[in-house]
């Protein structure tokens, strides 16, 4: 194993012990507490980012498979299948994250005041159909990934040391690209745009606050707090997940995956996922709590 394996290995499990750890604290809100709105898409997001830590490395799948001595071309299809869902669903639960928190904190003469009430059966909505449109969506990759056999005889494009592309008709190989940019664009301008407006709501009411209580350094309430740890994650999973893309693009337009290349898009992919919950945990006040009973608890 080579150390930048070693390196990807020791990321992933550095990044799913958080994630579980926000995935239970979640589990626990919406079973047992008053859940609010965010905490059922957060907990989502957090599912799908243990599964991204299990299936992009081929950490969990590979020794599963290889245990039941199930066949290499399953194998590459249910991995590759999992990590392109995980994929799309981590960038459309941020951009519904980053759109919900622009509903919950907008002033009650906005246009988006009249979404509050109905935020939790929205929410659910929106939550069925990303994860059917996903699951559907990725499904054409099935026909497309398989057990890797010859590359000098059948052009397959060799992605893992076991699985590759199968050569695909040029107007399939450009009718997948243009959806799924069209897909990226839509979503990360959505981002953009709701962060944007967040930005200016957290301006105007700081200018309010300091307006009405004449002091320079007002306390920071636990909805600004909230509002600023989703714009920070948001910025950092665009920047993050356009240089991911931009590699995914140019090698499938070439044709062609060069091994180094994957292992910096794996690091990059697991960039997002290993930082998200150490942003949450750091910055949400219930979840600091739980940790500092946990604290007193043992001492």
């Amino acid at each position: 194993m080579s150390l930048v394996e070693n390196v990807l290995y020791f990321q992933a499990g550095f990044g799913v012990l958080p994630n579980v750890f926000l995935l239970l604290f979640y589990i626990f809100i919406i079973l047992g507490h008053r859940p609010k709105p965010m905490d059922l898409i957060s907990c989502q997001l957090t599912f799908v980012h243990i599964i991204m830590f299990l299936t992009v490395g081929n950490i969990w799948l590979t020794d599963v498979f290889g245990f039941l001595n199930i066949e290499n071309d399953i194998k590459c299809k249910a991995t590759f299948y999992t990590s392109r869902i995980t994929r799309g669903l981590s960038i459309c639960i941020t951009c519904l994250l980053s759109v919900f928190q622009a509903v919950t904190i907008s002033p009650s003469t906005s246009m988006l005041a009249k979404f509050k009430q109905k935020l939790k059966k929205y929410m659910n909505n929106a939550l069925f159909y990303i994860w059917f449109f996903n699951l559907s969506v990725c499904s054409n990759m099935l026909f497309f990934v398989g057990g890797f056999t010859n590359v000098s005889e059948t052009k397959q494009v060799k992605v893992t040391k076991s699985c590759s592309l199968f050569p695909m008709n040029y107007i399939i190989r450009e009718l997948i690209v243009i959806l799924s940019t069209s897909r990226d664009v839509f979503l990360v301008a959505v981002m953009l745009t709701t962060s944007a407006y967040t930005v200016n709501i957290l301006h105007k009411h700081q200018r309010q606050y300091k307006h009405l209580h004449s002091i320079k350094s007002p306390r920071t309430s636990p909805e600004k707090k909230a509002t600023q740890t989703i714009l920070l994650l948001v910025v950092f999973f665009v920047v993050m997940y356009w240089v991911d893309f931009i590699i995914s693009f140019t090698s499938l337009l070439l044709w062609m995956y060069d091994p180094v290349v994957l292992r910096v898009q794996k690091f990059l992919i697991y960039a997002y996922p290993t930082i998200t919950p150490l942003v949450q945990i750091s910055s949400v006040k219930r979840i600091i709590n739980v940790l500092k009973n946990l604290q007193s608890k043992c001492h």
